[in-house]
């Protein structure tokens, strides 16, 4: 199993060219079902468990195994991209004439709820894109990096990976590489681009210590930051400028998107800038911009 696994994950790197943050995720479950497999066949072998037998698997399998997730209180949005795992993982073995048959199937995916997502209002990000951050070299990096954050819609993975070469200050945008290494060009703003000309040629030289990096942003080392020590610089500046929301770096891109639709921006500028592989992912914005007008309207109408 663990070897078909990697066999997998091989094909998915070379042919697909898929993220490692997506290959992480098609491992874990992967795994996790792999060791559901073994406790379920072999619950009487603790130490010395035989491995399994791929082409033995049955949808009575698949379906204790949803059983114990659902019993694990996953939602129905985990569940759904494990069964998408599983699928995948299957098709493969399929194509491979390793397996002559696909016990996935009869399995469902369950119903997701609809979810709309979290975004900040206008007067919100005026008052974390404003609150003042300090002089340091850390400070003024923090600063750069929310406001292109905000500016560009950029997923937090991209911002951090994102190398100098990337920007163009001159023409006023820059190439991101998201998901499955697609590259697009985003165009950036005055305000980002003022604080990315001062971060480039006062404070980036600063931080990197005379040492060699591609990486645009970086942290006290002179290195790549983390997605969590970005994480809680911005948690921590959101709290000084008085946001009372749990913010997190995603909650910018969904706001980019959603105030460019309250502005007149058309879905397919959004959905190119956002890098969404599929229109209907971006057209959730239209949900946002709805709920929101709803709400003003119940504010401020006398009958509303």
């Amino acid at each position: 199993m663990d070897q078909l696994i990697d066999q997998f994950l091989n094909h998915l790197t070379i042919e697909k060219g898929l993220s490692s943050n997506t290959l992480t995720a098609y491992h874990r479950d992967l795994k996790k079902f792999s060791s559901f497999l073994i406790k379920r066949h072999h619950p009487l072998s603790p130490i010395r468990r035989p491995p399994i037998d791929i082409t033995r698997i049955s949808r009575k399998d698949l379906m204790a195994f949803l059983s114990d997730l659902r019993a694990q209180a996953l939602s129905p949005a985990s569940v759904t991209r494990i069964i998408s795992t599983l699928r995948t993982f299957f098709n493969f073995l399929l194509r491979e004439e390793i397996l002559f048959h696909d016990p996935t199937a009869q399995i469902r995916s369950p119903r997701k709820s609809f979810r709309l997502p979290k975004t900040l209002h206008f007067s919100e990000v005026e008052s974390l894109l404003n609150t003042p951050k300090g002089n340091s070299p850390h400070a003024l990096r923090n600063d750069t990096m929310i406001e292109l954050l905000y500016a560009t819609g950029l997923r937090v993975s991209e911002l951090l990976q994102l190398p100098v070469e990337s920007i163009n200050l001159e023409s006023g945008y820059l190439l991101a590489r998201g998901k499955g290494s697609k590259e697009r060009i985003v165009p950036i703003g005055q305000h980002a681009l003022k604080k990315l000309e001062t971060y480039l040629s006062r404070v980036r030289p600063k931080l990197l210590k005379e040492k060699i990096s591609k990486t645009l942003f970086l942290s006290r080392s002179g290195k790549g930051m983390s997605r969590q020590t970005f994480w809680k610089q911005l948690a921590a500046i959101a709290l000084k400028a008085g946001i009372q929301k749990q913010i997190s770096p995603h909650m910018l891109r969904h706001s980019f998107a959603s105030h460019l639709l309250e502005r007149g921006a058309d879905l397919r500028s959004i959905q190119m800038m956002l890098g969404h592989a599929d229109i209907s992912t971006t057209q959730i914005y239209t949900h946002v911009a709805r709920e929101r007008l709803k709400k003003i309207h119940q504010k401020s109408h006398p009958r509303g």
